[in-house]
């Protein structure tokens, strides 16, 4: 099959907020669990970003996650166990997204482009029950979304071109990324990723390739666009 779709996960294919939240309260109860799950995920860019120029050779965002559990911890005043780190392997799926690639597995490879680790997406997928054919992102690059190289490494690794692959985001910036490089583009918006005051990310900024009210609007339109 020469054709592929690609996924960000964080926030286009699960609930990390929810999830995480959710994790943190069955070690943390004291904690505003949520306001404990956005702190964490705030320290996602700035380290990520300390590789992306170079300031730091690449570290699984894994590790990372860990760093950053210590430095929330601390602001918030407390301890938990190294293990609650998991909590970023055990994300819900959103409701359309199983049904949702698996209706588009027939048009093409369908694969993760996460700026997770293979370790971290291959467990979020036996946790989820995701049907990934493959997993490529930001590990087989070494380097960190958007950075081109991300997104050309998962090209080479699936041998097809940038043109036959079909980059799929709830972040607009991500597909603005994938589309300098050549991808095609599908814009799914996730409008509660960040709670119901999210600001951002709830309508596309481009005439993308595809706009689709979820996954398995996606993949009518897919399949609708083959005939």
């Amino acid at each position: 099959m020469r054709r592929a779709f690609i996924f960000d996960v964080f926030g286009t294919c699960v609930d990390w907020r929810n999830s995480v939240a959710r994790d943190v309260a069955a070690v943390l109860p004291e904690v505003d669990t949520l306001a404990f799950a956005d702190a964490w995920r705030g320290e996602y860019q700035p380290a990520m970003e300390r590789i992306r120029s170079g300031g730091r050779g690449y570290v699984a965002l894994d590790d990372l996650h860990l760093e950053n559990l210590h430095i929330v911890l601390e602001r918030f005043g407390v301890s938990a166990p190294d293990s609650l780190n998991a909590a970023w392997e055990r994300l819900d799926p959103w409701p359309d997204v199983v049904t949702g690639l698996n209706a588009l597995r027939p048009h093409g490879l369908i694969a993760p482009c996460s700026n997770g680790s293979i370790a971290l997406m291959a467990r979020l997928a036996r946790y989820g029950g995701l049907p990934w054919d493959a997993i490529v992102g930001a590990e087989i690059a070494q380097d960190y979304k958007p950075k081109p190289e991300v997104y050309l490494a998962s090209c080479r690794a699936l041998g097809l071109s940038p043109e036959t692959i079909t980059m799929v985001a709830a972040h607009n910036d991500d597909l603005e990324a994938a589309s300098a490089c050549g991808l095609k583009t599908a814009f799914v918006p996730r409008p509660t990723e960040y709670g119901t005051d999210q600001q951002t990310d709830l309508a596309p900024t481009r005439d993308w390739d595809y706009v689709a009210q979820d996954f398995e609007d996606l993949a009518q339109q897919v399949a609708d666009d083959a005939g």
